[in-house]
């Protein structure tokens, strides 16, 4: 990010409170998600194993983010606690300012393991699975080294160009899951069905939370308020597609779990908590 930026008070408090919630979340949904493995068949469980790793993967960058961003900017009164009103400057830290860098290798290995996990969940024959997945995970990989240029470019032009062609893929994806997941979906339970399309739509929620946040600039909104929401946008939207993601994959586990195996459901019904149901 080019030249200074100054945040205001507000502004600062508000991308580091999203930041620590976005922390937080992930860290506890990566507990729950290892907690819980024996809540389902083992059949079920490399969905399970996958969706954790993407919550630790995630919470890894958002610390490294959150220290990223509260040694960039620093307050203009010598170190001095910011007041209510005052302004954070943005300034370099040993030659480093913010860094991007960090949500793009963050997304670079979870989106794959995300849509891998949508996926594993499903228990499909071994060809269709590799089917879904060479379709899948070459196009995320290339939807967000696409991206990345675009991200850090200083004129609206070049990110819009590179943002546009992170969309070829970012399509072809949604594509994928609606048309081709549809066809492996027939075979489902129903609830299975019903939880499987609330897990497409909460994809394609969240996921268009990522243009437009990257397209805020080009919006007509000044840097300071662009960086603010972009970063509050990313952060919001990373929780929803991989905390509540997780939590919907355990969800479609456990209900298949208890399709496949009438005593393992007797017995989950009898012991488990209720909030492990």
């Amino acid at each position: 990010m080019p030249g200074e930026l100054v945040l205001s008070y507000a502004q600062y408090q508000t991308v580091f409170n999203a930041l620590s919630f976005a922390l937080a979340s992930m860290l506890a949904t990566f507990v729950f998600l290892l907690v819980v493995q024996g809540r389902v068949l083992p059949r079920y469980r490399q969905a399970l194993v996958v969706s954790s790793m993407v919550c630790l993967i995630a919470a890894y960058h958002y610390y490294r983010i959150f220290n990223s961003f509260t040694e960039a900017y620093i307050a203009n009164d010598a170190g001095q606690p910011a007041q209510a009103g005052a302004t954070v400057v943005y300034s370099l830290v040993n030659g480093e300012g913010f860094n991007e860098g960090y949500r793009y290798v963050d997304w670079l290995l979870t989106v794959p393991l995300l849509l891998f996990e949508t996926v594993a969940v499903l228990a499909l024959a071994q060809k269709t699975r590799k089917s879904l997945m060479l379709k899948l995970i070459p196009a995320s990989v290339l939807m967000i080294v696409l991206g990345y240029p675009g991200e850090i470019a200083t004129d609206n032009l070049t990110r819009g160009i590179w943002g546009a062609l992170s969309t070829i893929p970012f399509l072809y994806i949604l594509y994928v899951l609606w048309v081709e997941l549809s066809k492996s979906m027939t075979t489902q339970p129903n609830q299975v069905r019903k939880d499987l399309n609330g897990l497409r739509l909460l994809l394609l929620a969240t996921w268009g939370v990522y243009p437009i946040a990257y397209l805020l600039p080009q919006l007509g909104i000044d840097s300071a308020e662009a960086f603010v929401w972009r970063q509050v946008g990313y952060s919001v939207a990373d929780v929803l597609a991989k905390c509540l993601f997780g939590l919907l994959i355990y969800k479609i586990a456990r209900e298949k779990s208890f399709a496949d195996d009438e005593a393992f459901a007797a017995q989950e019904i009898k012991e488990a908590p209720s909030s492990a149901r």
